[in-house]
């Protein structure tokens, strides 16, 4: 019973993972502009903003990620007869979220 249990959960983690996978190769990069504001960008400018539009992209996958997991355990709390404990883990996601997307603004609005 507790095998099965764990097999369970071992291949619902690894079909949320496969999801995922699939959903992050097919979403493009989110668009990242730099605004440097009136002065002018010192040489090698480009790559800054190369790893500025990686490390956006891999907030947001961390976000798709963390929405994910908060279902994934969100279900099984369900399953097993658990209140919503989760729901604090999800306001935090999606303030991540938020933040990860107004990031660019907020930066521009306070400059």
């Amino acid at each position: 019973m507790m095998f099965d249990l764990l097999q369970a959960g071992a291949d619902g983690v690894q079909h949320v993972a496969h999801g995922a996978g699939h959903i992050l190769a097919d979403t493009p990069a989110p668009k990242f502009d730099v605004d440097p504001g009136t002065g002018s960008a010192p040489p090698g400018a480009e790559k800054l903003k190369t790893v500025l539009q990686w490390v956006a992209w891999v907030v947001f996958a961390l976000c798709v990620c963390g929405i994910l997991l908060t279902a994934g355990k969100m279900a099984v709390s369900h399953s097993r007869g658990q209140g919503g404990e989760h729901a604090s883990s999800l306001a935090w996601v999606l303030a991540a979220c938020i933040l990860g997307g107004a990031a660019s603004g907020l930066v521009g609005m306070l400059i």
